[in-house]
């Protein structure tokens, strides 16, 4: 079984973001991920990027799950972020770089370019926090659009 995910989007693109919008989805070579206010899950959103926080990452690592590239992030804040709409301290955060596909792959994209997860990455998602993303199972990988 594989879950789509749609992650908390609690910012966007920061001005230090790098992408070539001549393509769709766009292509984004340098991530600053700016955000407006966090809600406190550990993996969120601006279209086509996804983020992290270290101990996900970390834990996707020890389950040695596949189908990403564990990168770089900047992480900002906005003017308009309040701490008041944050939970907690901010931890840091990387970038997780999708590039699976549906054969042999623990991440990949949908055709309409939304995270498809196996049961085994979900797993992991769920001993952390994820309160904020919308999941919905997959029982086939043509009805996740892959």
């Amino acid at each position: 079984m594989f879950y789509r995910i749609e992650p908390e989007v609690a910012g966007g693109w920061g001005d230090r973001t790098v992408v070539d919008r001549s393509t769709n989805p766009p292509v984004v070579s340098v991530l600053e991920y700016r955000l407006d206010g966090w809600l406190g899950d550990e993996i969120l959103e601006t279209f086509p990027c996804y983020i992290v926080t270290e101990p996900l990452m970390e834990d996707f690592g020890r389950e040695r799950l596949v189908g990403y590239e564990d990168a770089d992030v900047m992480l900002t804040v906005s003017d308009a972020f309040s701490s008041e709409y944050a939970i907690g301290e901010i931890p840091k955060f990387r970038w997780l770089k999708i590039d699976g596909n549906a054969e042999a792959s623990d991440f990949m994209y949908s055709a309409d370019h939304r995270l498809i997860v196996s049961e085994k990455a979900m797993m992991v998602l769920k001993a952390h926090r994820i309160a904020h993303a919308d999941i919905e199972a997959v029982h086939r990988m043509d009805e996740a659009g892959c």
